[in-house]
């Protein structure tokens, strides 16, 4: 397959990320749309990495890494939203004002 459809692929899920990082309101959505972007990056490494250099698999490792980071992220994310819920009983973005005076 041709390099333009992956990345194709990879700007869809990035834009959709966005959207959703943008629009919802939702902490749990917030990190899947982060998820959705850092997975279409992998995707333009990847892809990327099997255009350029098919021999070398340094796409392959970098996805390693960015996985391994989404995982830590994610479990952290989850901690600090259940840690809000119990405190707040709400996980509404417009309602952690945790930082304000």
């Amino acid at each position: 397959m041709q390099l333009e459809y992956f990345l194709i692929l990879g700007a869809a899920l990035f834009c959709i990320g966005i959207y959703g990082l943008v629009t919802s309101r939702n902490a749990v959505r917030v990190l899947m749309s982060i998820e959705l972007m850092l997975n279409a990056v992998n995707i333009n490494l990847i892809s990327f990495s099997n255009y350029l250099d098919p021999a070398n698999i340094k796409g392959q490792v970098f996805t390693v890494f960015v996985l391994t980071v989404a995982a830590a992220e994610a479990a952290v994310g989850l901690a600090i939203v259940l840690a809000i819920y119990r405190n707040r009983e709400t996980i509404d973005m417009e309602q952690f004002n945790l930082l304000k005076w």
